[in-house]
């Protein structure tokens, strides 16, 4: 559910999500602080309104039938969490996440690349937690369902290495797109991703701090237990370490910026 989803959900980096940036790129002025973290906020309050509420629906709709439950919340996930990363990317990024702040702090930092600032991942962090938490109340209350602490044990090896799977290809979904210079299809990658996560991972894809706390007050369909909160994030954190070291890999930006000026500048011409 990546994000449950989210994902879950997860998300485009912030100010490079509007194409692949080189040495001689203009750099974009990012939005002022207090609007990006609104747009966090909203962002990762719908999604997860998106997962539990999709969540109690279907389990009102379809009481006796978990698989189609299933299809049902993940589909709702897939769409909600495309729409919501193309209309709020151009403001914030769309992380929703924060292991994708990190992570884009980190591989930006990394490449050499001005991008996203240290200094606001605990900012994001914070919105992103305080509106998981509020979609959670939202969905409870849309549904006339009582706010109580999930009671929904998750945390067992098989999850916990789903976790690690799910969260590793999310950032490297996210960022290879990034250094591929295939940033407008992030928003339908990214939901596809997590629509198929949800099926071939035994944890259903949380993928997302955030949204995993923000689950735990719901104890609905979507739910998660306190007690397996920790372990879910560690997992998370270890996906998204991986994930990194996988687009370092892969998409080694230096690289590619160094093949370019030598095409641009024939060995013989050099001086």
């Amino acid at each position: 559910m990546t994000s449950s989803a989210a994902s879950a959900s997860c998300s485009p980096p912030s100010d490079r999500s509007t194409g692949p940036m080189t040495d001689e790129s203009p750099q974009p002025s990012p939005a002022p602080l207090a609007r990006r973290l609104v747009a966090e906020f909203l962002g990762t309050g719908l999604l997860v309104a998106i997962v539990v509420g999709s969540g109690i629906a279907a389990s009102q709709l379809s009481p006796e039938d978990i698989g189609l439950q299933l299809l049902e919340n993940s589909l709702a996930t897939t769409l909600g969490l495309a729409v919501l990363i193309a209309v709020l990317a151009p403001v914030s990024g769309a992380h929703f996440n924060p292991v994708v702040s990190l992570a884009d702090w980190w591989l930006g930092r990394r490449s050499g690349q001005p991008g996203f600032a240290v200094r606001d991942v605990t900012p994001y962090a914070g919105a992103q937690v305080l509106g998981a938490i509020a979609g959670a109340l939202l969905a409870n209350a849309m549904f006339d369902v009582s706010t109580a602490i999930a009671t929904t044990e998750r945390a067992t090896p098989s999850t916990l290495l789903a976790e690690v799977v799910a969260t590793a290809g999310l950032v490297l979904v996210i960022f290879a797109l990034v250094r591929s210079g295939n940033t407008r299809i992030i928003p339908a990658a990214v939901g596809a991703y997590i629509g198929a996560a949800y099926w071939f991972t035994s944890s259903t894809s949380f993928a997302n701090p955030a949204v995993t706390i923000g689950r735990v007050f719901s104890d609905t369909f979507a739910g998660i237990s306190p007690t397996s909160v920790l372990p879910f994030v560690g997992a998370q954190i270890v996906g998204a370490v991986l994930g990194i070291v996988l687009v370092g890999f892969l998409f080694p930006v230096r690289a590619a910026a160094s093949e370019r000026k030598e095409k641009k500048v024939p060995a013989g011409v050099a001086k």
